[in-house]
């Protein structure tokens, strides 16, 4: 295994923070003990692995943030549904109150009057209204200017979530799936790869990365902040190779993948920009733990210079190879 190999070079000396440098780094937001255990901090996706429990009912829901925020095959289902769900109803209504209160209805079964009373219902509800069947009687009359004005609402709520969630602002940066610990001038370093696969304009782009490590004989963690080569770039128009050396102020200097393992680092990252379609800032977060770091390897050069310009070939993004580690003095 390559970790046997550099056992010796990057384990022989045993990193300990001062207490200065711990109290300045350790303050992340999720808490030492909040964040206890081997699980992930924070899912690929950005989301957060954090689980809150005994809160009432409508302290805990939010369906604004889960319908702007959820899958469009969903969101769809969700408003199908609900269409569906509304005209049963009315259609149920009606059919209750009595379809000879429906003018027009030609049908003779109980199901075809059903499905006329049906198909009534979601020309009310939607105000467009063909005009051969009419609602006779108050009754009639009342539950079909209670449906129009749900409907009214329902559309208009329907088409301001529609805009929120193309107007939403979003940061779609393709992360590597895997990082690596890499050859870096005469040291090593921690490094990933990050695409903006759009072709709008992200700007001031900048970059922290967080470092979660077990305490020793402990299920607490600390975390710390890394410092970089480049955490800040004014233009995102190709790709970025994000990278942390590993020289003798950083934490991981005489770690070695047994001890990433054993340690179960978690290294989180969050990436801010400015999107100049928006005008607004943009946020993209992401991980990786221990298994998902290679080591002794490189990430393969993927820009490609052209007669027109500068391509990048995005299908190469987790493409590495073979690298020497350097060895620590």
């Amino acid at each position: 295994m390559f970790s046997d190999c550099v056992s010796g070079t990057l384990g022989s000396k045993k990193y300990k923070m001062s207490k200065k440098t711990k109290e300045k780094y350790s303050d992340f937001g999720l808490g030492s003990r909040a964040s206890s255990g081997t699980f992930r901090t924070l899912n690929k996706d950005g989301s957060f692995n954090i689980r809150k429990t005994h809160l009432p009912f409508f302290e805990r829901v939010n369906f604004f943030h889960s319908l702007i925020t959820m899958s469009w095959l969903k969101f769809l289902g969700i408003i199908v549904l609900f269409y569906f769900l509304i005209n049963l109803i009315f259609a149920s209504l009606y059919l209750l109150i009595g379809v000879e209160h429906l003018a027009g209805i030609i049908a003779e079964t109980t199901f075809d009057k059903f499905l006329e009373a049906f198909f009534f219902s979601s020309q009310t509800i939607t105000t467009l209204g063909y005009g051969r069947i009419s609602p006779v009687g108050t009754l009639a009359n009342i539950v079909a200017a209670i449906e129009s004005m749900m409907g009214l609402l329902g559309f208009a709520l329907a088409t301001g979530l529609l805009y929120g969630r193309f107007s939403k602002p979003s940061a779609k940066i393709i992360y590597s799936k895997l990082a690596v610990i890499g050859p870096y001038r005469d040291i090593n370093a921690f490094m990933f790869r990050v695409i903006n696969p759009r072709k709008n304009q992200l700007l001031e782009v900048e970059v922290n990365v967080n470092l979660s490590i077990k305490r020793e004989n402990s299920d607490l963690r600390d975390f710390y902040s890394l410092d970089l080569e480049r955490a800040k770039v004014v233009f995102f128009a190709s790709t970025w190779t994000i990278v942390h050396p590993i020289n003798p102020e950083s934490p991981l200097y005489h770690f070695t993948e047994k001890t990433m393992h054993e340690k179960d680092v978690e290294f989180i990252i969050l990436i801010r920009a400015f999107d100049e379609s928006f005008s607004q800032t943009v946020y993209s977060r992401s991980s990786y733990k221990a298994d998902e770091i290679k080591w002794g390897e490189k990430f393969a050069y993927i820009i490609q210079q052209e007669t027109n310009g500068t391509s990048v070939n995005v299908g190469r993004i987790n493409e590495t190879e073979d690298a020497i580690l350097n060895e620590h003095n």
